[in-house]
Parts: structure tokens; C-alpha cells; sequence
């Protein structure tokens, strides 16, 4: 193994005549070349406290651009993306792309000298040479990057960042791709269906509840005797059990004997459920999706794990659960690769993902976990996508949860859209709300819900506003991509529209899923409804495991091909025939002992998002059918 001292002195020579040796002078604005997206973008609307202490250490990572340069690899990836293109699916290895693509030696060791030279320690290289990570004084840092390094009061914590972008001397430039962590605001990745989830504290659905859709009515309440009202006229069904996998596979793939035989999909979540085996087996069993073969459900690992109780660890537990229960659901043969997290935050998450696409066993990595765009930072955004155009050259596709607030206006922070999801290499998935039924699907809306409480004296339905819904909308971070220009509409604007697809999301019509959860002082196995795009994601995930057993190999990025089949996809154009069903929940959510809750959940009220004719900021194009099976002739 060649040494970082190495990869110094070897290229010495050319640093002196570069001006980058160890004084370097002060450069000129015309010798430098700014780094794009390296500039925090909120510190116009965040107080200034003052500017940061100078002999405070400061760490930083500076990541290296692949070998060619972004746009090369931008380029071939629009070629093996494209079905038009003679080079579509002709992807590489793992091995094959860190050959033609990772940053070179010489590459290493100019930015290593320059950094050295500016008084910054460099403390590691990644392993493929992505990233060099860095400490030294904000004073060096300030110098080396020409930035000044300010204190922010955010969310009610103080923070440094710096206000405008990053630049490097222009010998350096075509050798950099981003400069991460000069913003130290903790950015925690959250999974949309966390607050719902029960783990550890056990939880159960009431009844009565539908087996197949609208096969209960709900005229009176659970002891059969006392009316409940009419909603708006109409007595409306009483929400569905909890779908399983042999009524989803009915509604979504008809009569396909495809099983997701000889396809990997890989699932991303943080932190890791101990009993994940032994419940993803008996809800298989009990529920008719086949047995687990030996190595087909394993658990990949970090070395250990951190921030536990900041994040939330053991609500992670509940999203695993789901992700490999609703994959296996639609993909019953396919092999289920999870991959654990160390943490919530970007960093662990980053480096999950590059573990994915290095070791290249899973062609489909679903991720049931998003932040707000607002909360992110471009140079964070750059990082995620290298990992993402990497993947797409091996031929592996990534579908990200567009989120569960709708528009997010709710939470307080204006109309705005869910990242990773909304990156332009990743696919978007969006909710529907599915009546099944054991022919298949009634119908199909947007998933976006109203709530109406029982009124207290029972004889009326009280509206509590929106609960939640599909995220979707506009990005702000980047442009219109080219395979969205002739699909979405010009009426949704000119940047990245999100969803891309839409699957069933909506809780009322939900996934049962079965999980070991502690009921008093004892842990069992149960099992509860449950929804939100954290089921959307995966079950396309899973759906399109039988898409490319069909194809014979890897489909790799799938937006180009959704845009391209958008026509096979069912429109989802609202108007459902139910407003809604009525939901019966237990008051403390394990038994009877405290009485029962009544409301009403709406369908196709998603905030300020609506399902329409064509593409629509709730499901996409729309919602994949059995059709998309057969989206991609066999080799």
C-alpha cells in the first residue's frame, strides 16, 4: 500500500511550479476557481452571532472528482440509462468503474501537497479515493479554501458555516468535486413513517376492520348495536385489515409467475432489528409469501453504532420491519441485502451507500428515509450523488420515499420537496391510496388524508384538517431533467418534479406487517397496519425485481425508462368513488380496556398537491402495473 507521504513528494515538482508548495503565496482571484454547491444556503435567513474563533480546529472533507471529470460521468451514464442508446445496460462492475473512474494517485497527491501547504493536516484517504478528510485551524481553513468561517444561531443551536462557495487554486480545480462539513449544523436523516412506528411499545389495530376493501361497513360501532353517522350521505367501509402479499401481488402483477428469482435488492435503514429473522420468517409463513431460503434475508453491518437515542434507534427497527417484509411480499424469491447505518446522520448514511455500490451484490437499493430540501446543503447533495452516478454505471437503480407531509407546508417550513428522493439520478416514489379486493384493484386515488373525529355525542364527524399525505412538488435545488421535459407539464415549472411513481401509501388502505414489540414486560411477535411512502419504496423495489428477473439482467437508473413507459403506468386521476373509510383505534392502542377512537381518513386530499390526468405531484406518471413487468425486452 503506497503511503499519503508518498503520494506527496511524488508529485512535489509539479506543485513548485504550480505555486503550491509548502508557503505558498497568497493567490489572486484570477488564479482560483470557485467549487459549485459549496455554499450553505440558509445563512441569509439565520442570525449572525460573529465570526469563528481562528485557532479553532476545524474537519472538513474534500471530495475528489471522478477521473474524466463530473460531466464524462454524467455523459455515460445518460448513455446506459437511455433505451434509445446502443449502450443501454452495457454496464460495469464494481472493479471495471473504480478502474476507469476513481480519482488518480497524482490527483491525490497535488490536492494532499496544496492542502499540506496551506498549514491542514490530511487525516485519511478513503479507500476508493473519494474523499480526503482534513483538520486544521479555521485560520488555515479560511486561507487554503478562501472562505471566512462565521457563527450562526440555527434551530436554537450555534453553528459555523461559511456564506459563499469554496474556491481552490487552479491547478487543484479539475481534481476537486466538493468540500463537506465547513457547515457543522447536525443534520439528522429521518424515515417518513417514524413517529408512527410502535417499537418498542407494543401496538394493534381495532376491530372491526375490511379483509378485502369495503367488505365491512361501517354502520355501527364494534358491538354491533350503536349507530355511527353517515359521512356526508354515506356509510362509508370500515379501513382494511392490512393488506398482504398475495392480495398486493394480485392487484399489482395479475397472473405473473415472475418471483424476483436471481435479483438482489438491497434496503438501507439505520441501525439494525435484532429479530428482523425470525419475524420476517413467521410473517412469511402466516401469511402465504414462501419461506426464506438459507442467506436470501442478510444483514450487513457497521463496525457499531452511535447516537442511539438522538436518533431514535429502536423506531429504525419498525422501518427494517417493513422495507424487508414489503419487499419480500412482491418479490418472494428475490435475495433481501440490508444494510445498517451507524447513525442517522448524512455522513453514516453516505457511507452505507458507497458500501452498497462497492460491493455491488444488490442491483435495487430502496431507502425509506429523506430530509427536507431546506435542511440540506449542496455540497452534502454533490457527495450523495457521485455515490448515485456510481451506481447507475454498475447498473443499480435507487428509489427514495418522496415523504409524508405533502407539501411540508405543515411542518412550518414552506412548499418544498423531499431529498435524496428529489435528486435527478435517484426515482421518486409518491403514494396512492388501493382498494383490493380478491380480484384485484377497485380503484386507485392519491394518497392524502383529512381527518374527522367522532363528535362526542356520536351523531356527527368533526374536521380536523389535513394528517398527512404523499410528498411531492418542486425542487429547488435542481433543474428540470431531460427525460421529464416532454412528460410533466410546463404548468409545474421548469425544475426536478417529484414523484416520479406512485405505490399504496396510504395507512388506511396500508401493509400488515409483523413485528416482535414489548407488550407490559414481555416481548412478542404481532402484527399492525401500517403505510406512508416507506411502503411505497420498497414495494416498487420489489415490483421491479420481477421487472429485471423479465429482462434477464440489470436495469440500472430507472428514471429514463419511466418517463419512456409513462403510458403503460395506470393514470391515477383522483374523484375515488369512497370519500374515505372509517378508522376504529384502541384509546391506548393495545386493548379495549380504555374504549375505542372513531374517525374518518379522506383519500385524495394531499394538502396543496392533487392527482390529475398525466403526471401529477402526488403519484408520478402513475402507478405501476403489470405492464411494467414486461418494460424491458429480455437480452
Amino acid at each position: 500500500m503506497i503511503s499519503r507521504r508518498t503520494f506527496t513528494l511524488a508529485a512535489v515538482g509539479a506543485l513548485v511550479a504550480a505555486g503550491l508548495a509548502s508557503t505558498p503565496p497568497v493567490a489572486t482571484a484570477a488564479s482560483r476557481r470557485t467549487v459549485p454547491r459549496t455554499a450553505a444556503t440558509w445563512t441569509g435567513h439565520s442570525q449572525r452571532v460573529g465570526p469563528a474563533d481562528t485557532a479553532a480546529t476545524a474537519s472538513f472533507r474534500v471530495y475528489l472528482a471522478p477521473r474524466g471529470g463530473l460531466a464524462a460521468l454524467q455523459q455515460d451514464v445518460a448513455a446506459l440509462s437511455d433505451p434509445s442508446s446502443p449502450s443501454y445496460r452495457h454496464f460495469l462492475t464494481a472493479a471495471q468503474y473504480h478502474a476507469r473512474y476513481d480519482a488518480s494517485t497524482s490527483a491525490v497527491s497535488a490536492v494532499t501537497s496544496w492542502l499540506q501547504g496551506n498549514r491542514l493536516r490530511v487525516t485519511s484517504v478513503e479507500p476508493h479515493r473519494r474523499y480526503l478528510s482534513v483538520r486544521g485551524s479555521v485560520a488555515s481553513v479560511q486561507r487554503a479554501l478562501g472562505v471566512s468561517l462565521d457563527r450562526y444561531r440555527r434551530h436554537g443551536q450555534t453553528v459555523r458555516a461559511n456564506d459563499r462557495p469554496v474556491s481552490v487554486p487552479a491547478a487543484v480545480a479539475p481534481y476537486v468535486s466538493t468540500v463537506t462539513g465547513l457547515d457543522t449544523t447536525p443534520h439528522r436523516i429521518t424515515h417518513p413513517a417514524q413517529s408512527s412506528l410502535p417499537f418498542p411499545d407494543g401496538f394493534r389495530n381495532a376491530r372491526p376492520c375490511s379483509t378485502d376493501y369495503g367488505d365491512t361497513l361501517a354502520s355501527t360501532q364494534e358491538d354491533g348495536k350503536t349507530p355511527l353517522p353517515a359521512f356526508e350521505g354515506r356509510t362509508l367501509p370500515y379501513a382494511v385489515c392490512g393488506y398482504t402479499g398475495p392480495q398486493l401481488r394480485t392487484a399489482y402483477e395479475g397472473n405473473s409467475a415472475l418471483t424476483g428469482t436471481g435479483v438482489t435488492v438491497a434496503i438501507t435503514d439505520a441501525y439494525a432489528a435484532p429479530t428482523i429473522a425470525s419475524d420476517a420468517k413467521t410473517y412469511a409463513k402466516r401469511h402465504d409469501d414462501g419461506s426464506y431460503s438459507s442467506g436470501q434475508l442478510e444483514q450487513v453491518l457497521p463496525d457499531h453504532f452511535t447516537d442511539e437515542s438522538l436518533c431514535g434507534a429502536t423506531g429504525w427497527w419498525g422501518e427494517e420491519t417493513l422495507d424487508v417484509e414489503s419487499v419480500h411480499a412482491m418479490a418472494p424469491d428475490a435475495n433481501i441485502r440490508y444494510y445498517a447505518s451507524a447513525s442517522c446522520f448524512d455522513t453514516d448514511f453516505l457511507a452505507t451507500l458507497a458500501r452498497v455500490v462497492d460491493e455491488d451484490q444488490a442491483s435495487l437499493v430502496s431507502n425509506s428515509w429523506s430530509g427536507v430540501e431546506v435542511n440540506e446543503t449542496p455540497d452534502v447533495t454533490a457527495a450523495y450523488e457521485q455515490i448515485f452516478l456510481q451506481g447507475a454505471v454498475q447498473g443499480i437503480g435507487f428509489m427514495f420515499s418522496s415523504g409524508d407531509d405533502g407539501d411540508q407546508v405543515a411542518g412550518g417550513q414552506g412548499p418544498q420537496v423531499a431529498y435524496p428522493a428529489s435528486d435527478p439520478y435517484a426515482t421518486a416514489v409518491g403514494g396512492t391510496a388501493d382498494a383490493i379486493d380478491k380480484n384485484g384493484f377497485v380503484f386507485q386515488t392519491g394518497w392524502g388524508t383529512h381527518k374527522w373525529s367522532l363528535s362526542s355525542d356520536g351523531t356527527s364527524w368533526v374536521d380536523n384538517g389535513f394528517l398527512y399525505g404523499a410528498g411531492g412538488g418542486l425542487s429547488t435545488l435542481f433543474g428540470r431533467p431531460s427525460y421529464q421535459k416532454r412528460v410533466v407539464p410546463r404548468a409545474f415549472g421548469t425544475t426536478r418534479a417529484v414523484p416520479d411513481v406512485g405505490l399504496d401509501a396510504d395507512p388506511t388502505t396500508g401493509f400488515l406487517v409483523g413485528q416482535t414489540q414489548r407488550f407490559g414486560h414481555h416481548d412478542r411477535y404481532d402484527e399492525y397496519r401500517i403505510g406512508g411512502t416507506s411502503l411505497a419504496s420498497p414495494m416498487f423495489a420489489g415490483l421491479t425485481a420481477l421487472t429485471q428477473q423479465q429482462a434477464g439482467g440489470r436495469l440500472g437508473f430507472l428514471n429514463p425508462l419511466i418517463y419512456k413507459k409513462a403510458a403503460t403506468f395506470t393514470d391515477i386521476a383522483g374523484s375515488p368513488p369512497d370519500r374515505g373509510n372509517v378508522r376504529i383505534d384502541f384509546a391506548n392502542g393495545v386493548d379495549d380496556s380504555d374504549g375505542f377512537l372513531y374517525t374518518v381518513r379522506t383519500f385524495d386530499e394531499d394538502s396543496s398537491l392533487h392527482t390529475a390526468p398525466g403526471w401529477d405531484n402526488v403519484t408520478g406518471v402513475g402507478s405501476p402495473n403489470s405492464s411494467w413487468l414486461t418494460a424491458v425486452p429480455p437480452h
